[in-house]
């Protein structure tokens, strides 16, 4: 399964590209995740619980950032056992276009499933996938900035810059 797209983040790429590194982010924004340990340059490791059609697994597996260039680009790339559920892999390069005071996050896709998982059937397992990243890039979009249609946390002064989390934690 390959997929494509982009979010527009209220943040500037370095911002976005540190929040990629950042592993309670990353935690925070992944579906499912129980666990997530290590660093962005040793790997993280993690745990997530999904249920894909009517087979549910815990899935523990590491990911790994590669072809990272600073506040332009990097990939991630992970794997994961689900025990009788089978295994998933996979990865997404993400690249980092300015735009003013925001920024493009585009990124693309592979995923591929084995096991119990891959008799379920492409249509339902393409279909998850897509799911699952449109969450996870969703969540960090909100996490590091506003979403574009202004969907925030009240702030008590309405004319300040509004700021995701992850902003309000790094005080930018």
């Amino acid at each position: 399964m390959n997929l494509s797209d982009s979010k527009t983040i209220n943040a500037d790429p370095a911002t976005v590209y540190a929040a990629l590194l950042d592993r309670d982010v990353l935690a925070s924004c992944v579906p499912g995740c129980k666990e997530m340990t290590g660093s962005a340059t040793e790997g993280f490791e993690a745990t997530v619980v999904q249920k894909v059609g009517p087979v549910k697994a815990t899935f523990k597996g590491a990911v790994e950032l590669s072809e990272m260039v600073e506040n332009e680009s990097l990939t991630l790339t992970g794997a994961g056992k689900g025990g009788a559920a089978g295994f998933a892999k996979g990865g997404a390069n993400v690249r980092l276009e300015a735009d003013g005071e925001q920024t493009i996050l585009h990124y693309e896709v592979e995923a591929k499933v084995g096991g119990k998982l891959a008799q379920l059937g492409s249509r339902i397992v393409d279909g998850f996938a897509k799911k699952m990243a449109d969450q996870f890039f969703t969540a960090f979009q909100d996490a590091v900035g506003a979403t574009e249609d202004g969907e925030e946390e009240a702030t008590v002064d309405e004319d300040a810059p509004k700021k995701g989390w992850f902003r309000k934690l790094r005080g930018a």
